[in-house]
């Protein structure tokens, strides 16, 4: 028996580690192939935890490689569409076409609002927003030559509600949702569906770092805001493969009727 997404390629930014590579280790599994592509290398100062490296790409790449998928792993900056157009012109041009997008690659700094520079927000707003943006561009074509597919864009809660004490990245999560309407209507015409998936906490590396330390730093300017992400469900966070669970089902046949949505896998804390 076939898996859902037998005969596809999906491409994966921040594919290094967490959710990344739950995106790409389900895609796989369902049957297929990988475009990975990982700054995996320094990230902004202001960034609280350690960033990705080449040893954690190829880590990608080895587990791709287990379940008997073609991966192609490469390493750029989101924010350079010139170096994603050539790095997915050339995973097409070995696999043979694109049929899923999944713009995952972000950062998250926790900041004051009167503490926030404008090196900082420019930080979060061009992997956020510029960097999600590239990644459509210089991708879509491929997925319309294909002769249709999904684009998936990785918001956050922050992209529905608010997250306290994260001007910027609640201002680039939001620019998110906008844009995945936007090119859904675009796009639809070329039978490519866009939709947002909006995770609240995720176990991942993004974690871990200095970023509990900054988040109760930040907290206690205004402990109230604090309960805000709580969920309604006893289950506080998410593990990284339910995010990607969500990402496959957008990526299949099973959703081929839905695009302009966005799907919250927070617990219910969009709504507390």
């Amino acid at each position: 028996m076939g898996g859902r997404l037998d005969e596809q390629v999906a491409l994966v930014t921040g594919a290094a580690r967490g959710q990344g590579r739950a995106h790409c280790l389900r895609m796989a599994s369902e049957g297929a192939d990988i475009i990975a592509v990982d700054l995996a290398a320094p990230l902004p100062d202001a960034v609280p935890y350690e960033s990705a490296t080449p040893d954690d790409l190829a880590e990608t790449r080895r587990l791709v490689e287990e379940t008997g998928r073609t991966i192609i792993t490469a390493q750029a900056d989101v924010r350079d569409l010139d170096a994603l157009r050539a790095i997915v012109d050339d995973g097409v041009a070995q696999l043979g076409k694109l049929t899923t997008v999944v713009a995952n690659a972000g950062i998250c700094i926790p900041v004051i609002w009167d503490q926030t520079s404008p090196e900082l927000f420019d930080d979060v707003i061009g992997v956020n927003v510029r960097g999600v943006w590239n990644t459509v561009m210089a991708s879509a074509q491929h997925v319309i030559d294909s002769g249709g597919g999904s684009i998936i864009l990785i918001s956050s809660y922050a992209g529905k509600k608010v997250q306290p004490f994260m001007v910027p990245y609640t201002t680039s999560k939001h620019a998110v949702t906008g844009m995945t309407r936007a090119f859904a209507a675009e796009l639809g015409q070329y039978n490519v569906r866009v939709n947002s998936i909006h995770p609240g906490g995720v176990a991942t590396p993004m974690g871990g770092g200095d970023m509990v330390a900054e988040l109760e730093r930040t907290g206690a300017s205004n402990p109230k805001l604090n309960l805000m992400a709580t969920t309604f469900t006893e289950q506080t966070y998410a593990e990284p493969e339910e995010i990607a669970a969500v990402a496959a089902f957008l990526a299949s046949d099973d959703s081929k009727f839905m695009t302009s949505e966005h799907l919250s896998v927070d617990g219910g804390s969009q709504y507390f």
